[in-house]
Order: C-alpha cells, then structure tokens, then sequence
C-alpha cells in the first residue's frame, strides 16, 4: 500500500548534554519518510532549496521514497536551530530561518492522489487541507500538530479534524487544543471534533491511542541513554502509519500493533544526531527490538 508523507525537510543545527551537529539533515517529512520506508513504500511532498545536496534525494530514492513530490526552489532550505537540556522533553528553539519552507503550497503530482494512506506532518492545517482535497479516496488521513498551530490557527484546525482519521498530538498540545488538563477528558474533548482516534506522544512515558469506546497504552522502550530527541515524534508517525500499510486492514488489533512499531522506531531515532541512526538499522534490527519490548511488557 502506497504511503504520502507531507511535510519539511530541513537542516537542522542541534546541542545537547551529549554533543552537537551542524546543519544536519532533518525535517519532520524526513523522519516519518525514512521510518515509513522501512515497511512499504512512500511519496515524499516537501520543498527545499538549491543548496540541499543531490545526494540527499539519492539517499530518499535508494530507501524507496518517490521524490517527484520534493520540490527544489530558488532560495536556501529550511534552517532550525535549537538545543536540549537533561531533560529532553522539550527543545529551546535558538533560530528558526523558513527560507523556501515560507511559501510551501504543494501541488500533488497526479499518481500521488492515488494514495491509500496519507500522513500530514506538523504544517499549516490550511496546507494540510489543500494537500488532502487532492487525494481521491485515502483509506487512512494521520495528522499532526504543534502548539504554534493551536495558537494561531485553533479554528481551522478544529474544522480540519473532521477529515481526519487519527490525530496525532503530545500531552501538552493535547491539554492546549481541548482546555483539558486530565488526558483522558482531553482525547475525549478531542474527538468531540470529529476526528475517530487520537494518539497522544507522552515521550519518555509512551503513548496512549483513544478510540470511541478504548484506551490503550504503550510504555517507553527503556534506553541507556537517549541523544538527540529531535524527530522522535515524527520517527512514530512514520512507523505507525508504515505498519498499518504493511497489514492493508485498519483493525484494533492492527492499530495497537501500530503504535507499538512506532514507539520502537522512535526509540532508534534518539540514539544518534539526525538520521544517522536510522540510516544504520535495518528490519532484523526492529524485530530484535520489538522482541524486547514484548519481554519488557509482558506480565503473564
């Protein structure tokens, strides 16, 4: 099954307690692209300048990502700039240079409207919704956020959701958008607005999936020592929206499997700067995970 990816692909400038990059590749279009690849095919909607390197659009082909979607401009690529703390729940954002990111306004390539599954990364929801009117008949919409959105532009968002099949938020946005501090009345709230589940990202402490009638939750895969956390979230998305590719069938069983893929591919993403890590695993390496996450999570 065909996956779309919308979303930013970026250089990003990262410090924390353990080290630093320089203009590293990023962007969250990147993260879910290259998590999503590892289960089935993906068609990247992003756009970047002339200084982003060739051989960055070979590595996206040479990881079955279609790229006719990856537009390249005049102007310099989207540039952020942030740093961590030993906590790394969260990133003090240091500069932020959009560039050619500033006008973004995808038009999908004519086999891109084709897609079963479509995931929208944290842009404009007014972009989210022009991409999405030019998918025919997607058997699954995944959408995510940010706290600028829900600032900015909580209305159209709330009025997007509607279209949305599963939300995808962490608990402080989830307590932003719904006026709710509890995360069980704020998914509630939530899904008031139309949209069926709603993944809450609680980082270090796992996820949790509401859906009309369940909850279910995941914990954090223990690790010695967590990196770099950017792209974490969007490293879930892609594994998550991946993996229920994969199955072809939206099923409970399927979505908690779902959720689970997408907590272990966040886990490798955080190992290292940038991709790198996800650059260096492949599929033997996420089952021998995921067999650990079975053994950490069993109480029988």
């Amino acid at each position: 099954m065909s996956i779309l990816v919308v979303g930013s692909v970026a250089f990003d400038t990262i410090a924390t307690p353990l080290g630093s990059c320089k203009e590293a590749l990023g962007g969250s279009a990147t993260y879910a692209s290259l998590s999503a690849s590892f289960f089935s095919p993906v068609k990247l909607v992003a756009v970047v300048g002339e200084d982003f390197p060739s051989r960055y659009i070979e590595l996206f082909k040479q990881r079955n990502i279609d790229t006719a979607g990856l537009k390249v401009e005049r102007g310099r690529t989207f540039r952020w700039k942030g740093e961590y703390t030993w906590d790394f729940n969260s990133a003090k954002t240091l500069a932020t240079h959009l560039n050619v990111f500033s006008h973004f306004n995808p038009v999908l390539p004519e086999k891109y409207t084709l897609s079963d599954y479509v995931f929208l990364a944290n842009i404009d929801p007014q972009i989210q919704e022009q991409v999405l009117k030019q998918v025919r008949s997607p058997k699954m919409v995944i959408c995510d956020t940010m706290n600028h959105w829900i600032a900015s532009k909580k209305d159209h968002l709330v009025r997007f959701l509607k279209h949305v099949d599963i939300f995808l938020l962490n608990d402080a946005e989830a307590r932003q958008l719904s006026g709710e501090n509890n995360l069980v009345r704020a998914a509630r709230a939530i899904m008031k607005f139309g949209v069926k589940r709603v993944i809450i990202k609680k980082g270090e402490h796992g996820a949790l999936l509401f859906g009309k009638n369940s909850v279910f939750c995941v914990p954090a895969f223990l690790l010695e020592s967590v990196f770099d956390p950017t792209g974490a979230g969007d490293t879930f998305a892609g594994g998550f929206i991946g993996f229920l590719a994969r199955c072809g069938k939206i099923t409970d069983v399927n979505l908690r499997k779902a959720v689970v893929y997408g907590t272990i591919m966040a886990t490798f993403a955080v190992e290292k700067f940038s991709v790198q890590r996800l650059l260096e695993i492949n599929k033997n390496d996420i089952r021998k995970r995921l067999k650990k996450f079975v053994t950490l999570t069993c109480f029988r």
